[in-house]
């Protein structure tokens, strides 16, 4: 009989490695949902509050990065015009075709727990950067819309 154990060491191998991809599926997954929830999750006083939240002078450019490839940029201002402060906030971008057809739809955080609040009256750049841009993107700014804030 021939030896065994390279054969239990692949199944093992084989075992683990699809062990370890069915958990990060399983967290992904997990993640996705939590952050869906939030605008589900939002509250009559969350949802009111949204048009409280001013997006101004958003400006597309680009540049190389150091490897040669163009990055685009949204460079935009944000207004918290209400009396609460503002801990986290999400803002969608969309993107259009000459058509005017959605051919990008992203998500921006210009105000995290990790950083500083957005206070009443208070106005914060932020700046979102795309590594690919669609080809028939018509060259504008997106479409920002506030979609979730947390105080």
């Amino acid at each position: 009989m021939a030896d065994e154990r390279p054969t239990r060491f692949y199944i093992l191998s084989a075992t683990v490695a699809l062990a370890v991809m069915v958990a990060a599926l399983v967290l992904l997954l997990h993640l996705r949902s939590r952050s869906s929830e939030g605008l589900e999750a939002l509250s009559a006083e969350q949802k009111a509050y949204l048009q409280q939240i001013v997006v101004s002078d958003a400006r597309m450019s680009a540049a190389e990065n150091f490897l040669g490839h163009t990055v685009t940029y949204l460079d935009a201002q944000v207004t918290n015009k209400g009396a609460k402060v503002v801990r986290q906030l999400e803002l969608e971008l969309v993107f259009v075709d000459m058509l005017n057809q959605v051919v990008l739809r992203e998500t921006a955080r210009p105000v995290t727990l990790r950083g500083p609040a957005l206070k009443p009256g208070q106005t914060r750049a932020f700046q979102v950067s795309f590594e690919h841009m669609p080809a028939d993107w018509n060259q504008a700014p997106p479409t920002i819309t506030p979609k979730l804030v947390q105080f």
